[in-house]
């Protein structure tokens, strides 16, 4: 338990109290400059009067003295006792000449400070200097970051978004554009001819209206697809949420030459569909409707059924609910060939998958109206949701031959069984009727790359990657594994494909041809790693292009290499810190380059290595955030590093504006901590963290413990099998180092995080036992990994029949050890489907059960693992923010201890108020 402190007055100011004189006002400053001036001349006429009159002046700061009485600026005295009129003396001519040297270099001095000080622009006010995002200390004043200001987005950078698309012969550097223009709703323009009037005269109308009419209803697109060949647009209205990534609605195809459009089955207009996509020859659409798949070929107006068993249970053509989360991130398991021949598709039966009620108490998301005498009774979903170690949806891949219309599947020798398989990427190899299928076992740990040959209809596993053996560890989902096809005479004399590959411990390319071949050629190596790579194939020269972290790991950068492995460069300014993210176009000649810090963000297209002609243009420059920057009290971000058991882990301290070393300041650690992510990069942020550090005064620390990415396989697989240990271990660490500077109030220490974050706020307290973190705040917990899907756990902590003690380890059950705090929140959505609200009940059980009290619970009804519904994201941040002012004042040490206010008992409750700041709202003080 914490102990008790008493304040004196100087603690009990706000940290934001503004200070009567500014440090370093230009007034300030003003005034002291003509007061030097002034002083010089003063100086040299009181030498002279002095030496003139023989009278002796009093020393500095001496009090004033009889002998000292005299008149100034008289030429000479009566003696009255002599009667005799003395004249004054003259300075001696040395003295003279000795004193105008030394008031000429004084002036001389002045003159040349007065210049460097307008120069400088030191008189003008901080708003008025760029912004500079790692500055050292705080300059002038300006205002404070409010909490409406980040949740109303106001401090998000302003970005162009560029949909790249190939033009219908290949040709590069086109964007798809809608709603940009009063000519055109949709358009197809090249990126050089953007803003321009006159050039883009030879953009391509896909849409002139925002709207059309199809049988006397209104159509409102939400989403369009160009076909290949501009001909024909697949429009997408009615749109409906479903999970995180996918939604429903009604689907239409509008001819370009005639602007008019018509349903996508036009024998079942209004029927919801789930999934549509174009053929890559312009002349079908293939789409999923109640789980089944279907063909429109557009020379009929009569769809062709290409399976008829799908159900409530069995899925074609799209994911369910584990595989769009934690496989593909997206709505889509469909694949067309590139030739248009052939479908591949993911069969997905999770009748064996236990089912999770989702409860909505105030809402209906199903859109449908309860029966009479029903109204008062929540809507339930049940969802298909396998838990760790519970049975997983079987997944098999399916094909279509469209010209047969035949379903059909290919069989592996030595394929995994069907309990135990991820499929986990799809890649066809262009025309050649190959496809590349990423698969590993349901732990992650044993990967296989299987080449199928649909026309033979024969596959054989060609790779096999087997990481347990090799650190531990496991495999990331990835989707970026991309084909390179055979050009003999341009030095490629088989087919290939870029993918991610292990090197020494880190993750680089590795370019494998041909396809069956399961060594790789090192395209990149180093202490280093390679991010969502590779992001484009230029094929006429032979580069590839990707985003790297080869200048630092909290810096993004984009670079090239040749297929050979030679000529690895940088395409981004590297010089000087910077994080970028770059969107290369579908030939790899042009680029929209994103600047996402540390510096004001801004956006440019630019072109690459790959193209003949240089071309650039600036979008985005965001002034009107620049502007805010300048006039607001940012936090000063201070980026270092710290060894923990010989491992080098970065972290980030924003220090409040006008840090001053000699206060003590309270300190919240923000983290995620979760496997392979990053919270400490130099982007620019502006978010509740520096609300916090900016109006509140805190110190806000965020440490990337064990486990997170981009410093290695030995760093990040350390955590497998016991997540939450070795994490809670290091953000222990740093905060012990925090609590021993000077500048740091120990007693006052907090920690915070969301989702896995919030599991590692509870987990860290349950290990502290308030040794180091008083207080927590945990929003949407994981509390027990057995609750938690089943692809994302398995992968980091095997399955529970594997591992039970690390799950059992990996819980939050010490609940002896959080009564130790002094006091934590927990906040969480009802309607949860990722986290859910069962991890935060069961954790309240086991509180109730050993008789703890010490935290605060809100819940929010109907709201997702975002929680948003009803307002609930502003009420989210408003409790962390007031809860966080009410721990560090010292409220919830008032409430440890309640004793009734009754008369007579003034003196008791003075004494717990004193524990405290004075005053009844939650205002931060020291």
């Amino acid at each position: 338990m914490a102990r008790e402190r008493s304040m004196n007055e100087e603690e009990t100011q706000p940290l934001t109290k503004e200070q009567t004189k500014p440090h370093g006002s230009d007034d300030e400053y003003l005034e002291g400059s003509v007061s030097s001036a002034s002083t010089t001349s003063l100086v040299l006429e009181h030498l002279n009067e002095n030496a003139a009159n023989g009278g002796t002046s009093s020393r500095l700061n001496e009090k004033y003295r009889d002998e000292d009485r005299g008149t100034h600026g008289e030429q000479g005295t009566l003696d009255i006792e002599e009667g005799m009129f003395h004249g004054s003396k003259p300075v001696d001519k040395k003295a003279r000449r000795l004193l105008w040297i030394v008031g000429a270099i004084c002036v001389v001095g002045w003159a040349l400070a007065l210049v460097s000080f307008l120069w400088g622009g030191s008189y003008k006010h901080a708003s008025t200097r760029p912004h500079d995002p790692l500055a050292t200390s705080s300059r002038g004043s300006g205002k404070k970051v409010t909490l409406g200001q980040v949740l109303g987005g106001e401090w998000y950078a302003r970005r162009q978004h560029v949909s790249w698309i190939a033009g219908a012969s290949g040709e590069d550097g086109l964007l798809l554009e809608k709603g940009q223009a009063d000519d055109a709703y949709l358009a197809v323009e090249d990126i050089r001819s953007k803003g321009n009037i006159t050039a883009s005269k030879s953009k391509i109308v896909l849409m002139k209206q925002g709207g059309f009419e199809v049988g006397g209803e209104q159509i409102f697109p939400s989403n369009v697809w160009p076909s290949k060949d501009f001909k024909k647009v697949l429009v997408l209205s009615h749109e409906q949420k479903n999970w995180r990534h996918s939604f429903t609605g009604r689907y239409w195809i509008f001819d370009v030459e005639t602007q008019t459009g018509q349903p996508l089955d036009p024998e079942n207009p209004k029927h919801i569909i789930q999934l549509a996509t174009w053929s890559p020859t312009s002349d079908a659409v293939v789409f999923t409707r109640d789980n089944n798949m279907f063909l429109r070929k557009l020379d009929s107006d009569r769809v062709i059924p290409i399976t008829l068993d799908g159900g409530a249970e069995l899925f074609y053509g799209v994911p369910d609910w584990v595989y769009e989360e934690e496989v593909f991130g997206g709505n889509s398991a469909t694949w067309w060939s590139e030739d248009g021949e052939y479908i591949a598709f993911l069969r997905t039966d999770e009748s064996a998958v236990p089912t999770f009620p989702v409860q909505y108490f105030i809402s209906r998301p199903s859109g449908q109206e309860p029966k009479p005498g029903e109204e008062n009774y929540p809507e339930v979903r049940d969802v298909k949701y396998p838990k760790a170690g519970a049975p997983n949806p079987t997944v098999t891949l399916q094909f279509y031959d469209v010209a047969k219309n035949e379903v059909f599947s290919v069989s592996i020798k030595d394929d995994f069984p069907d309990d135990n398989r991820l499929i986990t990427e799809i890649v066809w190899a262009g025309r050649s009727k190959q496809v590349l299928v990423r698969e590993t076992n349901r732990e992650s740990d044993v990967l296989k790359v299987v080449l199928m040959d649909v026309e033979r209809r024969t596959g054989k596993t060609v790779r096999t990657e087997n990481v347990f053996e090799l650190d531990g560890g496991w495999f990331e989902v990835t989707e970026r594994t991309t084909f390179v096809p055979s050009d003999p005479g341009n030095g490629r004399p088989h087919d290939g494909y870029v993918d991610t590959i292990i090197h020494e411990g880190y993750d680089h390319l590795g370019y494998f041809t041909p396809l069956d071949n399961p060594k790789p050629l090192v395209l990149t190596k180093g202490k280093w790693e390679v991010v969502d790579a590779p992001s484009v194939v230029d094929l006429k020269n032979n580069l590839v292009y990707f985003i790297g972290t080869e200048r630092s790991s909290i810096e993004r950068h984009a670079y090239s290499v040749k297929l050979d492995g030679s000529d690895f460069k940088s395409i981004t300014d590297t010089s000087k810190p910077g994080y970028y993210d770059v969107s290369f176009s579908t030939g790899g000649s042009y680029s929209l380059v994103t600047y996402n810090g540390p510096d004001i963000p801004w956006q440019k297209v630019v072109t690459t290595p790959s193209a003949e002609e240089k071309y650039e243009k600036v979008l985005e420059e965001n002034h009107g955030l620049e502007k805010m920057a300048r006039e607001h009290e940012l936090p000063i971000l201070k980026y270092q590093t710290v060894d923990i058991d010989g491992f080098t882990l970065n972290v980030l301290e924003r220090r409040p504006p006008h840090f001053d070393e000699k206060k003590k300041y309270p300190v919240l650690f923000y983290q995620y901590s979760g496997p392979g992510s990053q919270t400490v990069d130099q982007k620019f942020h502006v978010d509740f963290q520096s609300y916090v550090a900016s109006s509140l005064g805190y110190i806000v620390v965020t440490v990337d413990g064990r486990g997170t990415g981009y410093l290695g396989r030995k760093l990040r697989c350390i955590t497998r099998g016991d997540i939450g240990y070795y994490e809670a271990y290091d953000q222990i660490a740093v905060g012990k180092m925090w609590a021993k500077k000077k500048y740091v109030d120990e007693e006052r220490m907090a920690i915070w995080g969301w989702s896995y974050g919030g599991f590692m706020t509870l987990k860290t307290l349950e290990t502290d036992a308030g040794e180091t973190f008083r207080y927590g705040m945990a929003v949407a917990p994981v509390t027990d990994w057995r609750f938690y899907d089943s692809i994302y756990t398995e992968r980091y902590m095997h399955t529970p029949q594997n591992n039970p003690d690390g799950y059992n380890n990996a819980s939050i059950s010490d609940v002896h050890a959080l009564s130790k705090n002094v006091r934590f929140l927990i906040m969480h959505g009802v309607a949860d489907d990722n986290v859910h609200m069962q991890n935060s009940l069961t954790l309240l059980d086991k509180l109730d059960l050993a008789n703890v009290e010490n935290y605060d619970v809100h819940v929010f009804p109907d709201s997702d693992h975002s929680i948003y519904f009803h307002n609930a994201n502003r009420i989210v941040y408003d409790k962390l923010s007031s809860w966080l002012v009410n721990a560090f004042n010292g409220e919830w040490l008032r409430i440890e201890h309640p004793t009734p206010k009754v008369e007579g008992n003034i003196v008791a409750e003075r004494s717990i108020a004193e524990r405290s700041c004075e005053g009844g709202a939650p205002t931060p003080c020291i």
